[in-house]
């Protein structure tokens, strides 16, 4: 798997030598609140599956987050769903969405026409990021994933077409 590279960040496969830095980036309580337990996560990165990729995202030469696909290969079906966390000390400089623009492009390029994305309802913030690239909300995913409180909260559903990358 090449990198792959956005107008800010690049995107390189991840590796054992980023476990500690993905621990740390889904432990910090920012991204904790939306992930989960960063123990219950951290291997899941890590598998080898068809149709399932997870890459660091590099600002700078620094590791300052994480974003995956999983793809739906199914011709009948076939698209893909994307998921990023980015370390708080690096929210706000547009690295998220640049990383998202980066992936969707080669997404686009390599088959797909169509992208989801599925933050809790209530991440108001990840909400504003993906609109930004173009996603548009689907519809409500009721009672979808449960939280570290034991209670289930709602999840957003929203899809992009190839044709309506930002």
């Amino acid at each position: 798997m090449a990198a792959i590279h956005g107008e800010r960040v690049r995107l390189r496969p991840i590796g054992a030598a980023d476990r500690a830095r993905a621990h740390e980036i889904l432990a910090s309580p920012e991204v904790a609140r939306w992930w989960g337990s960063p123990d219950s996560e951290t291997e899941g990165l890590y598998a080898v599956e068809d149709g399932f990729r997870c890459y660091v995202v590099e600002s700078d030469g620094v590791v300052v987050g994480l974003i995956q696909s999983c793809e739906e290969l199914d011709p009948q079906y076939r698209h893909a769903g994307i998921d990023i966390a980015v370390h708080p000390d690096f929210h706000g400089r547009g690295v998220g969405t640049d990383a998202i623009r980066a992936l969707a492009r080669h997404l686009f390029a390599h088959g797909h026409h169509r992208l989801t994305i599925d933050p809790a309802a209530a991440n108001e913030a990840a909400i504003r990021v993906y609109e930004k690239v173009g996603f548009r909300p689907v519809g409500v995913l009721r009672d979808y994933e449960r939280g570290a409180d034991g209670t289930w909260h709602d999840g957003l559903l929203m899809d992009l077409l190839a044709g309506e990358l930002t």
